[in-house]
């Protein structure tokens, strides 16, 4: 039996403990080897859902809460701190068991994302990550030929101009945690989102990669707002804090 966390833990240590513990409920449901490929998505986001809703309404009673997977409350609106989790970002990459799917879990205050963590449960040969806002890795250099991490199946028009723009190598990658938690890792340096997300896809990705010294913002270069009644936010660019100038320039060159 597991040790029981403490009420203590902080709120980072509580965030980066249910995204692992939620990574390994998935890894597990997947093994079972009972599911069809279609069910096994609706299981897995079912499972990790009911596990990270349950544990942060004990947890953290008194906080909102937002998930993609749960029907939308107006009642997160009134509260300063909400968190803001995907239980699995990317599910088709966890359905054919590729290391590039994840788990968020975020809080905004106020709007603002500020602190988080991402399990990528399939890295490290299986074997699992977590990277979290309170404990920051060196982020690797950066390459002298950039690469920008784009969607393995659909790039959006915008990142592959601003790639073509900047002579930087395209990376097809699954989930949206993935790609950004990717530039962290050093397997990319840019990533650039214009094809349509919502809050859940990018509030602990954000806290985690502006706890690791990089920009994060909205497409225009404005800042990431979370917790608004309209979930939707549909771009998003995280990068080294160098790369967002030449980034922003050549799309808003492009754009106009």
């Amino acid at each position: 039996m597991g040790t029981f966390m403490t009420d203590s833990a902080t709120d980072t240590e509580l965030a980066a403990h249910l995204a692992e513990v939620a990574g390994r409920l998935l890894v597990t449901v997947r093994e079972s080897g009972v599911l069809s490929l279609k069910a096994l998505g609706k299981a897995g986001d079912a499972t990790a859902n009911a596990f990270l809703c349950h544990a942060l309404r004990e947890r953290r009673a008194g906080d909102g809460l937002l998930s993609e997977e749960e029907k939308d409350n107006p009642e997160r609106l009134e509260h300063s701190r909400v968190w803001i989790v995907d239980p699995v970002d990317g599910t088709r990459e966890y359905g054919e068991a590729r290391a590039d799917w994840a788990v968020h879990v975020g809080l905004a205050v106020d709007g603002v994302p500020t602190l988080g963590a991402v399990a990528l449960p399939g890295a490290d040969e299986g074997r699992g990550i977590v990277l979290r806002s309170d404990a920051p890795r060196v982020v690797p250099p950066a390459p002298e030929r950039l690469r920008m991490v784009v969607s393995r199946t659909r790039p959006a028009k915008e990142a592959v101009a601003v790639a073509e723009a900047l002579g930087a190598e395209l990376v097809p990658m699954g989930s949206a945690g993935a790609k950004a938690m990717a530039v962290i890792l050093g397997e990319a340096d840019i990533y650039l989102h214009t094809g349509g997300q919502f809050e859940w896809d990018s509030c602990a990705p954000a806290a985690v990669a502006l706890a690791h010294g990089l920009h994060a913002s909205r497409a225009d270069g404005s800042p990431l707002v979370y917790n608004q009644r309209d979930t939707y936010m549909p771009d998003l660019l995280i990068c080294r804090r160098e790369h967002a100038g030449p980034v922003l320039a050549a799309l808003a060159k492009i754009s106009g």
